[in-house]
Formats: C-alpha cells, structure tokens, sequence
C-alpha cells in the first residue's frame, strides 16, 4: 500500500460529494481508519482547508471548486499533485453540453499542472448509460478510454406507468394540463402515505406543483400542508441542505424537484417517482424513476406526457422508449467563446506554451482546437501576452473568479424580497435571466407568487414583491439568424444542407398570462426590451421550388408548412443528441434574404455552440423520418401542441400548416430510399 498516494474525487454537485462523504465514512470506519479523507468545496471552514491540504489522502470536491479555489493556488497543493494517483469523476453523463465543455477546459488544466509537478494520475469516469460513453470520456478529459458497461448493481421490480392527459376539446387540439395532472397523483399520493418525488423540466413548473398541491391539501388534509416542498437550483445552500435532511430522515412525504435531484444523493426510501414530462434523454428518464425503489424495493413510476412532438411520440410508442438506444452526450472543448475564459486561468497558474519537448507543455495539443483562434483574441485584448515562447496572463485580479463553468456568460442575478428588507431569495443564471425577469414577470419560489418589479442588469439584481395572482407567465421571443460562414456542406437526394457558423439575435417581445390550473391564456401584454445577439453554430437545409409548388398547388400555406416543419424538428432533435428542446432555437423563411432560397435553420441556443447541431446534420434524414412520423401520427386535425405548435413561439404559432409540413417532409423524403 502507498499510503502517500492521493486520490482527488469530483463530483457535479455538493449534495452529491456531501452523500458520498457518508458513504466513505462507513467505508472506511473498520479497516480504514489511518485514511484521512474530506470535502473541500464553498462550504469548507478555513480552518479546515489547510488541514485537508496537507494530510488528506482523498479529496472529494466539485468542478467549480477545482477551478476556482485549487488549481489557482496549485503551489499550496504542490505535494497533492505530485503523489496524485487517480481522479474519479462521478456523473460523467451530466457533463454535456455548456457545463461539459467548461469541465472539459477545467480538467486540462488539472492535467498540465499535474504534469508540471511530475504526476500522471488514471481517471476512473462513473457513468449512467449513453450511446458514446468512450468518445464522451475522450473528449471529456483529452485521454483515450476503455469502456466497462458491466452493470452489476442491485434492482427491484418497477411498474412504469404511461399517463397521457385526455384531450378535452372535440378536435382533439388540446390535452388536460400535464401539471393538474401531475398534482392529482401528486396529492393523492401524500394522502395515502406514498412518499414520492416529483420531477419537472422547469423550475417554474416544481413552484406551479407545489403551489397547486399546498392549495388542494389545504382544503382536504390541512396537516400534511408542510409535509410538502419544493427542491432546484437557485436556492440558496442553507435551504437546499435543510430540504436534503428532511427528504433523507422521511420526514417529508412529497416533493416537487427539478434535475437538481436526479443524481445519486441518497434521498432515503421513496416509493414512487413521478415524471412530469419526458425529461429529455433516455438515461435522465431512468435515473429519474430510479430515485423510486433503491436497492431491491418494489416501486413506482410515473411519466406524465406533455403536449409537445416528443413526448406524445413516446406516448403513442411506449416500446421506443423502453427499447431506444441511449443519446448521444455532445460537448465542445474546443469553443472558442469557453476557451477563452480558461486559457487566462490557465496562464495565470502557470505561463502557457506551444513548444513540444520532454520538459515543455504543448497546450496547444492539450487544449485542442480553438487554442490558436482564442490565444490571438486573448493577446489583442491585452490579457496574454507573449515572451520567450511563452504566453503569461497580462490581466488585473484573478482570473478564475470570473468564470462561472455552468454558463456561457459568467454571470448572475440575485433576487431581492423587497417586503423583507431586500432579503436575497436566489440567484439565477444571466443567460436565462432575460426570459425569465421582465417588466411583469410573476417569479415563483417555494410555491409563492413574486411580482417582478424593478431590474438593474448593470449591477445584477432585480427586485421582487410577494402577491397573490391566479396566474403565472411566459415569455414570447423572437429571433433572427444570418449566416456567417458554411463549415460544411451535403448534396442529399432532394436538396442541400449546411453546417455553419450564423448570428442569431433574440428578444423578448412580451408574455402571456396563463391561469393557473386551467392553463388558460387571460391575456398578452408588450414590452419593448434590446435585443440580445451571439454568434453560435446552426444547420440549414434548402426547400426547393418544386416542393413549394406541389404545396402551392394544393392551396396550401408554404410558409405555414415551413414554420411547421421547424417547430417539429425542434421538438424531436432531442431524440437523437443528448440535449433539452431549450438548448435548440430554430428559424423557417420561405426566402432568406442571405441566399434568396426557402430554408430551414435550427441552431445551438448557446455562444460557439456545443456539438448539437453538428449531431443534427449528420443524422438529418432520420431528423426528418421522425418529424414526419410526430406530425402525420398525431390525431389532431389542423396542429396543435402536441405536434406543430410551440409555446415560446414568439409569432404567436402563425402562420402553421400541419398538412403542407407533411408534403414538405414527404418532399424531402421522398428519394432518400
């Protein structure tokens, strides 16, 4: 035994680091006592911190801590990183998209230091189930891998229930609420004594649950009202590690969670999960009934359909869910806008280099592509700059303080109460920031309704007061894309695709008040806010002529088909690429003023993009084998959300043409034999 190796263990969360902690502590209570082990994140005393660096001989810890309080200060870890041995990366799935990138960034940087202090530690990657688990792995860390898919872990028996809302109107355009349905079982549950855990896609719809639940057990069992809570990200860490406790000691009967409770924190003995909505990908679906019946109880599950082409094509083929190949997970190192924010960090820890050689770092081969075109943007800002055949960090402060790895921009906005003396509710991404706070916005948090007030985005808070409404809000937004550059092209059958570089502007035009428990719309209002620009990464494909006038010719809508056709493709990209239908946005024009031809963008909603429309290019003729299968499939009569209509859209769903999206589609198909 070596007993002066170190092992360094990161996980995605503090929830998640704090549970395993427990885990190691009874693993090592016998045999292992002499093991000095801890966590070291934002919660760690000082007085602790030293103390772990010097003797700890594992350190479980975060992504977000490594990058901003351990790799900066390496030269206090000098004796970790020289004997570190292994480092085990727990959830290796969940790192995707923009948070897997930035991982990916955080994690080179780990190895260039690990170098420098004369270690090359194995990386042991803990994985649910995804189509690539050895290429994620790979691009993950920049090393080759080996796959074990082995699963040797206990299971109980599981009943999965499909629970599709009935239609409610004779056309068969609208479906009863997902989420009135999701509160009935909900309720009925904690009623009965069935403690259960609600998973939802959107903070908003865990408040709206919540809030829905508290009303209806105030009325029928006013004592189990506070047996009930909410759980997400944003809330602040005190609150979330209360909520913990409470689920883990079964002292809650129910709560309403967004992914934040997917992962394998040991939430105690749940009886039953319920899925409001299909959750995105194959491996979030299982992870998320799994939290139901650990080990080998029997168990419950769950998954409430939304009105939207995905999940109503899983309710119509129940086998495709259940048989379907996992998703691919898609990150991007190598994006330009992320590297960008590392390769200072990575040059203020130690100067960057290009020279190869036994006693030299080759960061451009570690950091991949994307090093050279971020190194000259970095070096004409003034913050890099190079001497000797190094490049040193030019900049003021330290750099990793300004690099938030679980968004594009870096930054936050914190939310005040304003009838509690501007007491701070949460803080939220500024990416997501723009449509979810605006000039009437309600906000809702543990199931409370917050008017939103004042914003002042310069200084990043915005102000809220408690009110009491019958309804909720949704943005409407629209957008515009310009192509900058072609990367690659396909001749198909019946047209031409493209994969390229475009600048999408989005803005937010208004939003919809939408009644609670009917989701009705009461009514829209305007508002007249900037627009927001980036450049990212987009595929587009032509519609011929001749496509059009086959539509033309059966006095159809063109332009209706096309915008059809979009709002679809959208919906059921996810089928293919391990991403949520908001990572994707979309444009349809039947003559784009850049090429004069009818054409059909969908874009990553994220600067530099992530690897999503790469994935869709490639698979573009499947893409649009399912969309047609979603639209034609749907039993509605002209479109309806299930198929062709989107809730964000910011054109208010028109025009839309179900049976003109049809022959487009059929079109396209049609010699792809």
């Amino acid at each position: 035994t070596d007993w002066r190796a170190r092992a360094l263990y990161l996980f995605p969360t503090k929830a998640l680091a704090q549970d395993q902690l427990r885990s190691l502590r009874e693993l090592t209570s016998r045999d292992l006592r002499d093991v000095r082990f801890g966590t070291y994140d934002g919660d760690t005393p000082r007085s602790a911190r030293a103390r772990l660096r010097k003797s700890a001989s594992i350190i479980l810890t975060n992504p977000d801590m490594l990058s901003l309080g351990i790799l900066p200060n390496h030269t206090l870890w000098a004796s970790f990183f020289k004997n570190l041995k292994f480092v085990v990366i727990d959830e290796a799935h969940v790192y995707r998209g923009i948070f897997g990138s930035h991982v990916a960034c955080v994690i080179r940087r780990l190895r260039r230091l690990c170098r420098h202090y004369g270690s090359s530690p194995q990386f042991l990657c803990c994985s649910a189930t995804i189509a690539n688990p050895g290429e994620h792995v790979e691009r993950l860390t920049g090393i080759s891998a080996i796959v074990v898919n082995d699963d040797g872990s206990p299971s109980g028996s599981k009943d999965f229930i499909l629970w599709n809302p009935p239609f409610v109107d004779p056309t068969r355009t609208a479906r009863r609420s997902a989420n009135s349905e999701a509160t009935s079982i909900f309720v009925e549950m904690v009623k009965q004594g069935i403690r259960n855990i609600t998973f939802t896609r959107a903070r908003r719809v865990a408040e709206l649950i919540l809030l829905y639940a508290r009303q209806a057990l105030a009325k029928e069992a006013p004592q189990l009202v506070s047996l009930v809570k909410s759980y997400r990200a944003g809330y602040l860490p005190q609150e979330r590690r209360e909520i913990e406790q409470e689920l883990f000691s079964g002292q809650l009967l129910g709560v309403t969670a967004t992914n934040a409770l997917e992962l394998g924190v040991d939430v105690g003995s749940l009886d039953a999960a319920i899925l409001v909505g299909y959750p995105g990908t194959i491996a979030s679906t299982w992870q998320q009934a799994g939290r139901a019946g650990r080990g080998v109880r029997h168990s419950l599950a769950v998954l409430i359909g939304l009105d939207n082409p995905l999940d109503q094509f899983f309710m119509r083929h129940p086998q495709e869910l259940f048989g379907r190949s996992h998703e691919h997970a898609l990150i991007n190192p190598g994006n330009v806008h992320i590297l960008e924010k590392h390769l200072p960090c990575a040059a203020h820890e130690m100067p960057l280099s290009n020279q190869r050689g036994p006693n030299s770092l080759d960061d451009e081969a570690l950091f991949g592509p994307g090093f050279v075109e971020a190194m000259i943007g970095l070096e004409r800002k003034g913050i890099l700059e190079y001497r000797n055949g190094r490049w040193y960090y030019m900049g003021f402060g330290y750099p990793a303080e300004e690099v938030n790895i679980r968004s594009i921009s870096g930054g936050s906005i914190r939310l005040l109460n304003e009838a509690e003396g501007y007491r701070a509710l949460e803080e939220i991404e500024l990416t997501t920031a723009f449509s979810r706070l605006y000039p009437g916005a309600i906000y809702l948090h543990q199931g409370e309704s917050y008017l939103v007030t004042g914003l002042d985005w310069k200084v990043g808070l915005a102000y809220l007061r408690p009110v009491e409404v019958n309804y909720y809000t949704l943005p409407r937004e629209i957008n515009d894309v310009s192509i900058i550059r072609s990367l690659r092209h396909q001749q198909l059958p019946a047209t031409a695709a493209y994969l390229g570089q475009v600048r999408v502007t989005e803005q937010v035009i208004g939003y919809k008040r939408v009644q609670q428990f009917t989701e009705t719309t009461l009514g829209v209002e305007y508002l007249d806010l900037p627009a927001q620009s980036f450049e990212t990464v987009a595929f587009w494909f032509d519609v011929p002529p001749e496509i059009a006038q086959r539509v033309v010719h059966r006095r159809l809508d063109f332009h209706g088909g096309l915008h059809a056709v979009e709002h679809a493709a959208i919906g059921v990209l996810p089928l293919f690429a391990m991403c949520d239908r908001l990572d994707i946005g979309g444009l349809s024009t039947p003559n784009h003023p850049d090429t004069g031809q009818a054409q059909i963008f969908i874009y990553d909603a994220f600067p530099g993009g992530v690897g999503i429309a790469e994935k869709g290019f490639e698979l573009l003729t499947e893409l649009w084998k399912a969309t047609l299968e979603a639209i034609s499939e749907c039993p509605c009569e002209s479109g309806c959300p299930s198929c062709i209509q989107s809730p964000r859209c910011g054109n208010n769903n028109e025009p839309l043409d179900k049976e003109a999206a049809v022959l487009i589609l059929r079109g396209l198909l049609e010699r792809c034999r």
